[in-house]
């Protein structure tokens, strides 16, 4: 067996996606639609094979800005993108093992996404 990498950056969760927004259920339902479908055209443009067994998943959001923010919320909004990723992989999210990690700001924000695991050669 290999071991596989993949770094993927995809772009900032949109502010209708925040656990702590008010947003009407519709706009933030064609938010995440939005963003999932982004996520996994982005994921299959890769051209990603997903590895075997547990998939290491590591997230570093990259904020637009210095405002403080929560990995528990950024983790949250990223939720539609990461089910983009699972379902461009061809996988259940339930094989992802995720690691959070809050990274320095740039313009517009990414969430920088490294992809890794054991693959059959």
């Amino acid at each position: 067996m290999q071991f596989a990498e993949h770094l993927l950056t995809l772009p900032w969760p949109p502010k209708d996606l925040s656990p702590n927004t008010r947003a009407h259920w519709r706009k933030k339902a064609k938010a995440a639609k939005s963003y999932r479908t982004t996520c996994h055209i982005m994921t299959k443009q890769a051209r990603i094979v997903a590895p075997e067994g547990k998939v290491q998943l590591v997230l570093t959001f990259c904020p637009p800005d210095r405002r403080r923010r929560d990995d528990d919320n950024c983790l949250a909004s990223m939720k539609s993108g990461r089910d983009g990723i699972a379902d461009a992989l061809g996988i259940d999210d339930s094989r992802f093992e995720t690691t959070i990690r809050m990274g320095e700001p740039r313009p517009g924000g990414a969430v920088l996404v490294w992809i890794g695991g054991e693959v059959t050669a």
